[in-house]
């Protein structure tokens, strides 16, 4: 039996899907995780949500990567 690999998306990365909205951009942003992925198209602003699996499979590249905050490490 195989475990299924999860691709580790943070709020605040911006990805490259391979398919372009209608404005023409690539690009969006991750503005909400779950089981669907909120996504913002750096061009125009517009938000979508896509299921997990669909927006794993359209994932082209990570073009930044948010900073993952570690709970256990203490700010001060």
């Amino acid at each position: 039996m195989s475990t299924a690999k999860f691709v580790e998306v943070h709020v605040d990365d911006v990805v490259r899907l391979r398919k372009a909205h209608p404005c023409g951009g690539t690009d969006w942003t991750v503005v909400r995780l779950g089981a669907d992925i909120g996504l913002r198209c750096e061009r125009c602003q517009h938000r979508v949500l896509l299921p997990r699996s669909l927006f794993e499979r359209r994932l082209k590249a990570f073009l930044s990567r948010a900073v993952a905050v570690d709970p256990s490490v203490d700010a001060g």
